[in-house]
């Protein structure tokens, strides 16, 4: 997690980051715009997480439902930093983002 952190500093992502780490990454920068475009037509558990939580981000809690469940994930219910970092340590600790 400190590395990954750290990288956000840098002005792109870890070249072969995992698409939905990518969109973390990215979501981490502010730019939302780039995060959704990478997760967006990725058909995957974890992606479909990081979709969620980006339309969370938004305010759009229908479509970010919907993406919970494409997920498998329970809907969020707290801070926007703690579900980025809940994810992001699930995608990083599983090897499966």
């Amino acid at each position: 997690m400190s590395d990954f952190r750290a990288s956000l500093s840098d002005a792109a992502p870890a070249p072969g980051l995992e698409p939905p780490l990518a969109a973390l990454w990215w979501a981490a920068k502010g730019q939302w715009d780039e995060a959704h475009k990478i997760v967006q037509d990725e058909d995957t558990a974890s992606a479909a997480w990081v979709h969620a939580y980006l339309h969370r981000v938004e305010g759009d809690l229908g479509n970010a439902g919907y993406w919970y469940r494409q997920a498998g994930q329970p809907v969020a219910n707290d801070s926007l930093e703690a579900e980025w970092e809940r994810i992001v340590s699930a995608l990083l600790g599983s090897g499966k983002a």
